[in-house]
C-alpha cells in the first residue's frame, strides 16, 4: 500500500479532485486494484497456512492428580508429566523419566534422520517425533524457552523475495520521479504564462502529461500476471506466500535440498539380502516383521518387504530395545532368531572375513545394515542369547521420493546445479544423493571439518555437491557464500534446522508436511511435500517473466513519449493535446486490455537477466514514435483555422491510438490466431468508443475533416514505420560502431 507507486498517483488524484471533473480521475482505480491484488494473496496465503496448522496441531497427554489428560499444547506448563507413544510430537524440551525403547526422530530439528535412542535422564527436543517405544518426558523448557521456539525466531523478520522485475519497476519510476517535478511545473509554466491559458485547464492539462508518464499499467499488470501464476500453482498444490515468489525460481542458478524430507521419505526400505547360511531368510524376516507389537522403522520395513509366511506361530519374544539394540523372536518348529546391530550380535559369535567385507562395503556406500541370526539355544529372557549362528545381513535404504529423480534430471537440464545439505552421515547422504543423479556424489563432505571462511565456503561448493553433518546456521552460511559467488539460490526444507537457511535464500521453499516455522518463512510452501511441484514452479516463473517483459514494452513506451509530450510542449508553449479522460481511454485500447491479456500468454522462454534494458531497448524508439506522431497530428490540425481544440485533440488521440495498435502488434510475436484476434479486438472496441455519442460525450472526442484525417493517418503510419526500420536495424548499427566492437 505505501509505496513510490502509490504515492505519485495519490498526489495527482488530489490535483484532479481540485480543479477537474471526476472522470479525469479514472486513473486512480489501477492502484487501488493493485494494492487489493497483493493484499487478497497475502491474506489466502495466510489462511491456508492458518488450516494446514490447524490440521498438524499436537496435543500432549499430561499425567495431573492421578489422571491423564489430553490438553492443547498451550495448556502444558514447565513440570507436566507428559506420555509419549509412536507417533507423539514432542511439544516441550524436557528429561526423560522414563523410557522403553524410547525412539525419536530429530530430523526437524537437527537434520538428522537416523532416529535417536532416549533412556531415563535423557534430554529430548519439542519438534521431535517418537518413533518406537514408549516413555514419560517433565517438561521444562515450553513456549519461547524451548529449543525449537530459539530457531523459529529466525523467522520472524519479514524479507522480500529479489525481484528483478520488480527492481527494474521500481528502477523505472525512480527515473520518472526525477522528472516528474520539473516537467510539471515546465507544463504548468508553458500553458499558463505563455500561451495564456486558464488555471484549472493548465493543471488538468499537466495532470494528462504527469500521469502519463508514471508506468501504472505496468505495476497493475506485473501483479495480475504474478497473481494468475500464483492462481494456476495453487490448483497444483503449492501454495504461493508472495506474489514475486512465483519469479524467483524461474531465476535461480542453484537448488540446495534437504535430504530427509525432500528426497527421502519418512520410512525405510529393505535393500539387497546377503545369504550367510543354506536357509532361505525371506520367511524369518517375515515373520520377525509382525511379531512385535510396536515395530520400529528397520521391523517395519522387513513386513512391507516381505510377504506373509504362513504357519509361523511366535511363542515368545523380546522387543526392540535401544538399550540392547536388537530384538528376537522365538516359533514354533523354525526356532529362535535375533536381529539387530551386527557390532552387538558379532560380539558373542566373532566377525569373520566375510561378514567383515559385506559391512565395509555397506558403510562406504552409506547403508544400514542389520544382522540376521539363529539362536540354537533358544531365547533367554531378556539377555543376547549365545552362541548365535549369522545367517543373513540385510542392507536397508532410505526410500527415495518416486519424483526425485525426474525431477532431478529436469533441473540439470535446465543449468540448475543441485547441492544436497543434511545433518547425516556424508556417506549416507552422498549414496541417496547418487541414486537420485546429483552430480558429484561419489563422496560426500563432512561439513563439520570446513573452514567457516566464506571464499573456503565458496570453494568447496564449487568443487561438491553433497554436504552431511551440517548445522542451521552452517546452512545459511554455505548459501551466503554461493550468492557471494553470484548464484541465485532457492532453498527447499522441512523443519526449523532449516528456518535459517529459507530465509537467506532468494527463494524459500517448504514442505506441507514439515514444521509450522518452515512453512511459515517458506515464500512458496508445497502443500503436497512433493519435490516434483520444482519444475511447475519453474515454468510458471518462466511464463511470468516473459508475459511481464512483453507487458512492459507497451506500457514504458507511454512513459517515454508523455516525457517527449511533456518537454516539447513545454519547449513550444502549446496546449497540451489531451484531456486526462482522453488519454485513459487511448491507453485503456493500447495498454490497459491489451497488456492484460499478454499477461495471460502460454510462452515461457528460459529467464535472462537484463529486464530493464531490453525493455528500454524498445521503448524508447517505440516512445519516439508515438510522442512524434501526436506532436505532428496535433500541430498539422492546428494550423487549419477551422479545426476546433476539441478535433484537434482528437486527431492526436488516433495518431496515438495508431502507432499504440503497431507497438501491440510487434510485442505479440510470434503473430498467431490469438495476437491477430486481440489486435483486431482492439481495434474494433476502440472504433466502437467513436461510435457511441454518449462515449464520445464523455471523451470530447470530436473528429477533424476527412482531409485532416487522412493526414493524421499518414503521420502515424510514418513514424511507426521508421520505429520498426530502427528496431530492426538499429541493433547491428549500433553494435557496428568502433567503440562497441572494441568494447566486444
Amino acid at each position: 500500500m505505501f509505496t513510490r507507486f502509490n504515492a505519485i498517483l495519490a498526489g495527482l488524484l488530489l490535483v484532479v479532485a481540485a480543479v477537474g471533473p471526476p472522470q479525469d480521475g479514472l486513473f486512480a482505480v489501477v492502484p487501488a486494484v493493485n494494492t487489493a491484488i497483493g493484499v487478497i494473496q497475502e491474506l489466502r496465503a495466510r489462511r491456508a497456512l492458518a488450516r494446514l496448522a490447524v490440521v498438524t496441531a499436537p496435543r500432549a497427554r499430561v499425567q495431573r492428580d492421578g489422571k491423564v489428560l489430553e490438553l492443547p499444547v498451550e495448556s502444558v506448563v514447565a513440570g507436566d508429566m507428559i506420555e509419549l507413544r509412536p507417533g507423539d510430537q514432542l511439544i516441550a524440551d524436557g528429561t526423560v523419566l522414563m523410557g522403553h525403547g524410547l525412539q525419536v526422530d530429530e530430523s526437524l530439528i537437527t537434520g538428522e534422520s537416523e532416529p535417536a535412542d532416549r533412556v531415563a535422564g535423557a534430554h529430548v527436543l519439542s519438534g521431535s517425533f517418537v518413533v518406537a517405544g514408549s516413555g514419560v518426558v517433565r517438561a521444562e523448557a515450553i513456549g519461547e524457552a524451548a529449543y525449537a521456539r530459539r530457531l523459529e525466531r529466525e523467522s520472524r523478520t519479514f524479507k522480500l523475495v529479489r525481484s528483478e522485475l520488480q527492481a527494474g519497476t521500481n528502477q523505472i519510476l525512480r527515473g520518472v520521479t526525477w522528472v516528474m517535478v520539473p516537467a510539471a511545473a515546465l507544463l504548468v509554466t508553458a500553458q499558463v504564462i505563455r500561451s495564456g491559458s486558464p488555471v484549472e485547464s493548465a493543471l488538468r492539462g499537466s495532470v494528462a502529461g504527469v500521469g502519463a508518464m508514471i508506468p501504472e499499467g505496468l505495476v497493475l499488470l506485473t501483479s495480475i500476471a504474478f497473481a494468475l501464476g500464483a492462481i494456476r500453482l495453487a490448483h497444483r498444490r503449492v501454495l504461493v506466500q508472495t506474489l514475486a515468489a512465483v519469479e524467483g525460481l524461474a531465476r535461480v542458478d542453484v537448488v540446495c535440498v534437504d535430504k530427509t524430507g525432500t528426497l527421502t521419505q519418512p520410512t525405510m526400505r529393505v535393500g539387497a539380502v546377503d545369504r550367510l547360511g543354506r536357509r532361505d531368510p525371506g520367511p524369518v524376516l517375515s515373520a520377525l516383521g509382525v511379531a512385535d507389537p510396536s515395530p520400529n522403522a528397520t521391523l517395519a520395513a522387513l513386513a512391507r518387504a516381505f510377504p506373509d509366511a504362513p504357519g509361523w506361530q511366535c511363542l515368545n519374544s523380546v522387543p526392540f530395545s535401544s538399550t540392547r539394540r536388537w530384538s528376537a523372536a522365538e516359533f514354533a518348529d523354525h526356532g529362535a532368531w535375533v536381529l539387530g546391530a551386527p557390532e552387538t550380535l558379532l560380539g558373542s559369535s566373532g566377525r569373520s572375513p566375510a561378514v567383515g567385507d559385506i559391512l565395509d562395503r555397506a558403510v562406504e556406500a552409506g547403508e544400514r545394515v542389520v544382522l540376521l541370526a539363529a539362536a540354537p539355544n533358544g531365547l533367554a529372557d531378556s539377555a543376547l542369547p549365545p552362541d548365535l549362528r549369522p545367517e543373513a545381513v540385510v542392507h536397508l535404504q532410505e526410500e527415495l521420493r518416486p519424483e526425485v529423480e525426474p525431477t532431478v534430471r529436469y533441473l540439470l537440464r535446465q543449468g540448475i546445479a543441485v547441492k544436497v545439505f543434511s545433518g547425516d552421515d556424508p556417506r549416507t547422504v552422498a549414496a541417496v544423493a547418487r541414486r537420485a543423479g546429483i552430480p558429484h556424489s561419489q563422496r560426500g563432505v563432512d561439513a563439520g571439518h570446513l573452514d567457516g571462511d566464506e571464499g573456503a565456503l565458496a570453494t568447496a561448493l564449487a568443487r561438491e555437491s553433497v554436504f552431511g553433518r551440517v548445522g542451521p546456521q552452517q546452512k545459511r552460511a554455505m548459501i551466503a557464500a554461493l550468492q557471494a559467488a553470484g548464484h541465485v539460490v532457492a532453498m527447499t526444507g522441512d523443519g526449523v534446522n532449516d528456518v535459517a537457511a529459507l530465509k537467506q535464500a532468494d527463494l524459500g521453499i517448504a514442505m506441507g508436511s514439515g514444521s509450522p516455522a518452515s512453512r511459515a518463512v517458506g515464500q512458496v510452501v508445497l502443500l503436497d511435500s512433493s519435490f516434483a511441484a520444482v519444475p511447475m514452479i519453474l515454468s510458471e516463473g518462466r511464463r511470468v517473466i516473459d508475459n511481464v517483459e512483453r507487458v512492459a514494452g507497451v506500457v514504458v513506451t507511454k512513459t517515454v513519449y508523455a516525457a517527449i509530450l511533456a518537454l516539447a510542449i513545454g519547449i513550444l508553449a502549446v496546449p497540451y493535446p489531451f484531456y486526462p479522460r482522453q488519454l485513459t481511454v487511448v491507453s485503456a485500447f493500447t495498454i490497459g486490455i491489451p497488456g492484460f491479456f499478454l499477461a495471460l500468454g502460454r510462452r515461457g522462454a528460459r529467464a535472462r537477466a537484463g529486464f530493464t534494458s531490453r525493455v528500454l531497448a524498445f521503448s524508447i524508439p517505440a516512445g519516439l514514435a508515438a510522442g512524434g506522431a501526436v506532436l505532428g497530428a496535433y500541430q498539422l490540425t492546428r494550423a487549419y483555422a477551422h479545426t476546433s481544440a476539441v478535433q484537434e485533440q482528437t486527431a492526436a488521440a488516433l495518431a496515438l491510438f495508431m502507432v499504440g495498435m503497431w507497438v501491440l502488434a510487434h510485442l505479440s510475436r510470434p503473430l498467431s490466431w490469438r495476437s491477430v484476434g486481440l489486435v483486431a479486438s482492439m481495434v474494433v472496441l476502440g472504433a466502437a468508443a467513436v461510435a457511441i455519442p454518449l462515449t464520445r460525450e464523455v471523451f470530447a472526442i470530436s473528429f477533424p475533416p476527412p482531409d485532416v484525417l487522412v493526414e493524421t493517418c499518414a503521420v502515424a503510419v510514418a513514424a511507426a514505420a521508421v520505429a520498426a526500420t530502427w528496431l530492426h536495424v538499429g541493433p547491428s548499427v549500433i553494435r557496428a560502431l568502433p567503440g562497441r566492437s572494441r568494447g566486444r
